[in-house]
């Protein structure tokens, strides 16, 4: 089967899996982060594409926050699926990987594996995390899980291992300085870097008005 052959069954499974899922971890998700793949790769050089691709397209198949945390429900789900399309097992074993090692998980997390696709994948990611989307998603998924938007007696914590990241309920502002804020300096390609640096000011923007409001100032 030929790499756009793959690719294309490859949607297909995704949007069928998340067609009921929350608003910020969906279909729509999945395909901007493909989108943002695509576009990293156009500057990238040395990687396996249909690596990269298959690794965007499937790295929330199963997302741990969704399933009682169980971070091995998401690579299982992808290798069952990607075996039925008799890939090769070194592309399958690297898109796990992909898959196993991408989240921030409090940005205290050791990844086990490094390769220049599982920096792209990575990249495409957190890209959707950020800016006006970022902002957008992170509201979502607080509302998801009823959190307060802001309390200024509960303050970030910079310091979450991963165990107490997946556990951590706080407001969703912390969630910009717990991750968001953080992300920019993170970014592996050039190509993110730029876009990074634009839709971090946007968020920069953004919660020097939320204060500004919040404080009754204007």
């Amino acid at each position: 089967m030929n790499a756009s052959k793959i690719i294309d069954k490859t949607i297909a499974f995704v949007k069928k899996e998340l067609e009921n899922a929350e608003g910020g971890h969906d279909w729509f998700h999945i395909e901007r982060v493909y989108k943002n793949a695509k576009l990293i790769l156009k500057e990238e050089s040395e990687v396996n594409p249909t690596v990269v691709l298959l690794g965007a397209l499937l790295h929330d198949i199963a997302d741990y926050k969704f399933h009682q945390g169980d971070e091995t429900i998401g690579p299982k789900r992808a290798a069952a699926f990607l075996n039925t399309l008799y890939i090769e097992e070194v592309v399958i074993a690297h898109v796990v990987s992909i898959i196993q090692n991408v989240s921030f998980k409090g940005g205290n997390f050791q990844k086990t594996f490094h390769s220049k696709e599982l920096e792209i994948v990575q990249d495409a990611d957190r890209l959707d995390a950020i800016g006006a989307i970022g902002i957008a998603r992170t509201f979502n998924y607080g509302g998801f899980k009823n959190r307060p938007i802001y309390d200024p007696q509960i303050k970030p914590n910079l310091n979450l291992s991963p165990e107490a990241y997946k556990n951590h309920f706080a407001p969703t502002i912390n969630h910009f300085y717990e991750k968001l804020l953080l992300l920019k300096d993170g970014m592996h390609t050039e190509t993110a870097k730029k876009i990074a640096k634009k839709r971090h000011q946007f968020m920069e923007l953004y919660l020097e008005q939320f204060f500004a409001e919040w404080n009754g100032e204007r």
